[in-house]
């Protein structure tokens, strides 16, 4: 073949890139940072080195934050709720009962005056003359009202506490307990040695004998009480309770249960200084 025939395919073959060792096109393939000895790694070292050291963004920290302050919260709730559960695990017998015994009452009394209101709601709904019967229940209403702030005369069933103090170790605070224990029991109406008791009633203490709302009384201290007899005696009787504090200061205590209880002590009415009605 002539010179002539060879010289155009010498031509193309040079112009073709420069072959490349496989090697260095392996080599070259590497991403940046990947040495060429860490080719010989397995899988699990290179998912190692992939996770350590961390890299942590903002995200992840805020994400972090959060659930931390969640945790933490929680961690309080729960100490909180098992302080509550280790003061009643802590508790005499004789406290539980008694607290057994008011949460009872007192749901019995919140399901009474349920039935009460469902059952005026009825009669208001079924009377033909509901006018006529909205007034006999607003009288009503006032009869109740006036007992609680005295100002009513009440006579029912309930019971007569008597306390002989001759030794003069009865004090104010002592009243007092007996007083809320007879209320935490359902006590309508209390008057003591002719003084009418109410939700503002205030003891004090006033030489050697006790003041009721600034009234001076003397022992013995006579209690009239309004309400169920049942619920009123244990209530003062339970161990621990007001019976058996008044005896350990050598005071003696009597409890009488009656058909017909009269408190007739009346308070007059007063007109409050700053509080005004909300209904329109």
């Amino acid at each position: 073949m002539s010179d002539h025939d060879e010289r155009p395919a010498h031509r193309l073959r040079r112009e073709l890139p420069e072959e490349v060792p496989p090697a260095e096109s392996a080599a070259a393939d590497l991403p940046a940072g990947d040495a060429p000895q860490e080719r010989g790694l397995t899988g699990r070292q290179r998912l190692v080195k992939g996770l350590w050291p961390p890299r942590v963004t903002r995200a992840q920290l805020i994400v972090a934050l959060l659930l931390f302050g969640l945790g933490f919260g929680l961690a309080v709730q729960v100490a909180s709720n098992s302080d509550s559960d280790s003061a009643l695990r802590g508790a005499r017998q004789e406290d539980l009962v008694r607290i057994l015994d008011e949460l009872d009452d007192r749901t019995q009394r919140l399901e009474d005056e349920k039935q009460g209101l469902e059952k005026q709601r009825d009669e208001l709904e079924n009377s033909s003359d509901q006018a006529e019967e909205a007034r006999k229940q607003t009288q009503e209403k006032e009869r109740q009202l006036g007992i609680l702030a005295g100002t009513v005369a009440a006579q029912g069933p309930g019971i007569t506490v008597t306390i002989e103090d001759t030794k003069g170790t009865v004090e104010a605070d002592m009243l007092l307990d007996a007083v809320q224990e007879l209320r935490a029991a359902g006590a309508e109406a209390i008057q003591v040695n002719g003084v009418r008791v109410v939700a503002g009633t205030y003891l004090t203490d006033a030489d050697k004998s006790v003041s009721v709302d600034g009234n001076k009384i003397n022992a013995p201290y006579r209690f009239q009480v309004i309400g169920k007899p049942q619920d009123l005696e244990p209530a003062l009787n339970i161990p621990g309770g007001v019976v058996q504090t008044l005896e350990k200061e050598q005071a003696a205590v009597t409890v009488e249960r009656s058909s017909k209880i009269v408190v007739d002590a009346l308070r007059a009415a007063k007109r409050p200084d700053y509080a005004r009605s909300s209904s329109r």
